[in-house]
This record gives structure tokens, sequence and C-alpha cells, in this order.
């Protein structure tokens, strides 16, 4: 432990070119090569900061010092740990800041900077697959649509938005990332560049969306785009591409004033796409190709909230019925 009056290491020392800091900045070259997607390289990024951070308080600022008994304390910690508000940090949080510790322990031991991985055997906590919290009707996300002021150059870029989201369940990354030559309006595809795992996908696009892009492109991009124009699909008024915090504000703003009593945003339309498909017969094979899931468990939490066709089914087929004569019973 440093004496007292001792100057505290600081996480993001860049003079000793053996410690973790430096490593820490070669790991993030590393997955830069190997192309990972800005998204990921942030995520990683941003929890190595917090975990040098911690490591640099108790004067651990070299590789050599990593040990398992070090990182099961900041697995504790992490399980400890309050957000701002005073809630303890998601399930999901702890694993995404554990599981950046443990790809770059892995890659400090394929470098030799390391003689044994410490996180090898680390126990992460499990993300169970949670239910979506809400799910629109069909007749909702008409009323949702609406409040799309069409006859404005805003409005109707949005309702594209939202067509588009509706209609091919993409997340909003996804949605923010299309460019212009993404879209195939002969074919009624959109090409998805670098989606989730940097995996691109194409996807069917409904007649009536692609009416909207249509019209939005026809009507309303020229006067959006300034040069140089990179030809990403949805603009803002300015010119520039839409942040994902940006997107998020105005689909949830339609929501709320749709006043359909549900939350949510982007990912709401990508839960109502996948449900509705459901609903209607569609094979959750098709579902897992539309959303891009990896793992088909992904995609079978949607056959839990898709109930109402198994509803119809079960009133049908069970036969257990509510006679008049045992309702009149009931009534007594």
């Amino acid at each position: 432990m440093p004496k007292k009056g001792d100057r505290k290491p600081r996480p993001w020392d860049l003079t000793d070119p053996e410690g973790l800091a430096p490593r820490a900045h070669q790991f993030e070259a590393w997955l830069a090569a190997r192309h990972a997607s800005p998204h990921t390289l942030r995520e990683r990024r941003q929890s190595l900061e917090l975990f040098l951070t911690w490591c640099a308080d108790r004067s651990v600022t070299r590789p050599v010092q990593l040990t398992r008994s070090l990182l099961e304390r900041y697995q504790r910690h992490l399980h400890d740990s309050r957000t701002r508000i005073g809630q303890p940090l998601s399930i999901g949080t702890q694993l995404q800041r554990l599981t950046a510790v443990r790809v770059f322990c892995r890659w400090l031991v394929r470098h030799s900077l390391l003689l044994a991985n410490p996180a090898a055997d680390l126990e992460l906590p499990r993300a169970g697959h949670a239910l979506p919290k809400a799910i629109l009707t069909a007749p909702e996300v008409e009323q949702v649509l609406n409040q799309c002021d069409v006859t404005t150059p805003l409005g109707l870029r949005d309702r594209a938005i939202l067509e588009t989201l509706y209609s091919t369940g993409m997340r909003r990354l996804e949605l923010i990332h299309l460019t212009r030559p993404d879209l195939d309006l002969t074919r009624g595809t959109v090409l998805i560049r670098q989606g989730k795992g940097n995996k691109d996908r194409v996807v069917p696009i409904g007649a009536r969306a692609l009416a909207w892009l249509e019209k939005y492109l026809t009507d309303v991009r020229p006067l959006l785009a300034s040069p140089p124009d990179d030809g990403t699909l949805f603009l803002l008024h300015d010119g520039r591409p839409c942040t994902p915090a940006q997107l998020t504000s105005r689909v949830r703003t339609y929501v709320q004033k749709a006043g359909v009593g549900k939350i949510g945003a982007c990912h709401l339309f990508r839960h109502t796409c996948a449900t509705l498909m459901l609903e209607n017969g569609a094979d959750v094979r098709y579902i897992q190709a539309l959303l891009g899931h990896a793992d088909l468990a992904s995609t079978q939490r949607y056959t839990h909230v898709a109930i109402g066709k198994l509803k119809e089914v079960h009133t049908q087929t069970h036969p257990a019925k509510l006679t008049r004569e045992m309702a009149e019973q009931l009534g007594d």
C-alpha cells in the first residue's frame, strides 16, 4: 500500500510503457484493426476506464498485478455499486464491464504480457432473456404513426422512419446507418450493413413503408441534404445524421402523443413487429432472420408474448367451455 502523502497512481498514466494504461490503448487499437464496431470500441473503452480507475485506487498499475482474487474483488465491487439514482447496477451492465475485462486479460495472455489468464474461470452473472415490457397492438401502431404531421418536411421524414422501424424491426443504430444505396426499391429489400456482431443482412420491407420512403426521398431529403452528402438516408434539419439519443427522443415523443398508455421508442417497434408477425402465423426462424438474432433463443422469447393466436386456439379447442347454464349458475 502507498504511504501517506504518496502520489496516487493515475489510471491512465502513459509514462510507464509496461503499465495497464498503454496496454489498454494497444488493446483498443487491436480491436479496431479487427474491425470492431464503433459501438463495441466505445463500450470496451468505457468499461476498461472504470476498471483501470478502480485498479489505480488500489495501486494496481501493471498487468502482472492482475490476479483472480483481484478480479473477484472487482466483481463484488460491481455487484455492490449503485447508479446515480441509487439503483443497483443491472445484470447487463455488470456483464458488460466484466466481459471487457475478461477479453482484455485474454488479449494480454495472447500477446505474452501475462503468463496466465486470471479471468479464465471467472463466473460471469447470467443475463436472463427478459420479456419485452410493452407491445403495441396493430391499431395502437396506427395511432402512433398518425401523430406525424406529414404536411411538413420533418413530419414526413418521421413518418418514413416509423414505417421503416415497424416494417423491418431493425435496431436503432441499424436505421441510423442506412444509406440511400442500401434500399432496393424494385425488390422491396433493405441491406443492413454491420449490424450487431458486424454482420450484414438483407431484410424485406413492406410496400407501405416503401411508399413513404419514396415520398421522403423525392420531396424531403433533397431539402435536407447538404454537401458533402455521404448518402445517409435519414437526415436532421441541418443535413447531419441522427444520433441515437435524438432518434429515441423523436420516436418516444410520438408514442407519448398517441396516448396509448405504453412507454418505449425504437425497440418498442422492433418488439411489436416480431410479436404481431408471430401472432399472424410467421415461423419463428423467419423472425430470427428478420431481426438478425444469432441465437434462436433470443427470438423465441417473442413466442411468450405472442399470446393472441394461442388464446384463440385455446378457446376453440379446449373442452372445458363456459356454458350458458354454468354462467347462470355462477350468476346466482
